[in-house]
């Protein structure tokens, strides 16, 4: 694919998406490349539904295809919240360090081995004719009572990956992107453009 609008303003995330669609895609831009694209606001009820209208949005105001993706994290004792709010859980505006901060808050007093947690992607691919696909991954893992690394962004710091004994925050971008629930969804869909 010679183009591909990345429709997000998340350096963290395009320079993953980047990386991992590197050969695959001559050109990444981001939504910083296209100024006149429409905002989106992300109302889905899924990941998936975020996601498709993110990059359904992008392509059609662009004329280029997109690819957007909704990813957020589950945690079990939490009854599945932050969910599909993990960008915004401590409330629109929020950064990375209010939402861990209130995640750690509500898992006070839960021992370790109850926070089980996984990370959820689904990429969107859609062109410019309207056309769809979307491309999902998934990581399981542990939510620790304090930040580990430094790498990584949103709740990377928090989220022990058990087979590693690293939060991803602590793993290189390299592993990261080879276990990483967006490393998934992305390698499906690499695997779709080789073979487009």
């Amino acid at each position: 694919m010679r183009e591909l609008l990345v429709a997000s303003g998340n350096r963290g995330k395009i320079l993953e998406i980047g990386k991992a669609l590197d050969g695959c895609v001559d050109r990444i831009l981001s939504a910083a490349d296209c100024p006149g694209l429409p905002p989106v606001i992300e109302d889905g009820a899924t990941f998936e539904d975020n996601a498709l209208k993110k990059a359904l949005s992008a392509a059609l105001a662009s004329g280029i295809p997109a690819l957007a993706d909704d990813s957020g994290l589950v945690v079990e004792a939490l009854g599945g919240r932050p969910g599909v709010f993990s960008a915004r859980y401590a409330g629109e505006g929020a950064g990375d360090a209010e939402n861990n901060e209130k995640l750690l808050r509500e898992l006070n007093g839960i021992p370790e081995e109850q926070r089980h947690a996984s990370f959820h992607c689904v990429a969107a691919l859609c062109l410019p004719d309207g056309t769809c696909s979307t491309f999902t991954g998934e990581l399981h893992g542990i939510i620790l009572a304090e930040p580990r690394g430094n790498g990584g962004f949103g709740y990377d710091p928090l989220f022990l990956v058990p087979g590693y004994g690293k939060t991803l925050a602590e793993l290189s971008l390299d592993i990261k992107n080879g276990i990483s629930h967006r490393g998934k969804a992305l390698e499906k869909l690499r695997k779709f453009l080789s073979h487009g």
